[in-house]
């Protein structure tokens, strides 16, 4: 589960103060897949870093399974996001210099989980459709397949929260699908809590709840059951 109460960010531009985000109050459920949709500049990506321990909050709290990450320092956040979290990027951020399965491997041989990191990653590859591209680098792969091989590494260290900003965004629709579909797939199999920031109304479309963010404030969430909660600030 993660809660989120009161988070603010606050970032300096010049000589002014540009408020990120305004007093969010968000709870994910276990296992839920959560939407996180809204304009340029809405708060989206800042929210879901924050979520990541990647950057500090001005104020408030994030909790991921009862841990409150605004206190830790680096060492400790390292530890978790090594443990619990995996993130997948819109620009892939795969190492050039590494083969997909080696790619893949990574995550677990930093947090000392090398035995068997091999057979895991290979596993994984095979899940996404890469069987015959585990010696391949990531200059050798398309743009899907990279996407493919990040997802693959997300997934490596079995995460219970998974994070995802704009997965799709640098892919064409029909590649982009394929992607979105194994994402879904592999949540499904791993029993992960799934955040997606997205601008993809399709991709939105499957998951378990829609959250809109407005100029750093939630303005509606929506269940896919069909209920929708307004918020009011719109």
């Amino acid at each position: 589960m993660i809660e989120v109460q009161k988070l603010t960010k606050t970032l300096l531009s010049g000589s002014h103060s540009v408020k990120v985000l305004k007093g969010i109050d968000l709870i994910v459920r276990q296992r839920e897949v959560l939407a996180i949709e809204g304009p340029s500049g809405s708060g989206k990506s800042t929210l879901l870093g924050l979520i990541a321990g990647f950057d500090s909050a001005t104020s408030g709290s994030i909790r991921l399974e009862g841990e409150d990450i605004t206190v830790m320092d680096e060492d400790q956040l390292a530890l978790l996001r090594g443990k619990k979290l995996g993130f997948v990027f819109q620009s892939y951020n795969l190492i050039p210099t590494l083969t997909a399965e080696e790619n893949v491997m990574l995550p677990l041989e930093l947090s000392g989980r090398s035995a068997g990191a091999l057979e895991r990653a290979r596993e994984l590859l095979e899940a996404v459709g890469l069987g015959e591209r585990f010696s391949h680098y990531p200059a050798q792969l398309s743009g899907g397949e990279q996407q493919r091989v990040a997802l693959a590494r997300a997934f490596a260290g079995s995460p219970s929260i998974l994070l995802a900003d704009e997965p799709t965004g640098n892919l064409d629709s029909a590649t982009g699908k394929l992607v979105l579909d194994l994402l879904l797939e592999l949540n499904r199999r791993e029993g992960t809590t799934l955040v997606l920031v997205t601008h993809d109304p399709a991709l939105s479309r499957l998951a378990d709840r829609i959250v809109r963010l407005k100029d750093g404030e939630i303005v509606d969430e929506v269940e896919l059951n069909g209920a929708v909660n307004v918020r009011g600030r719109e």
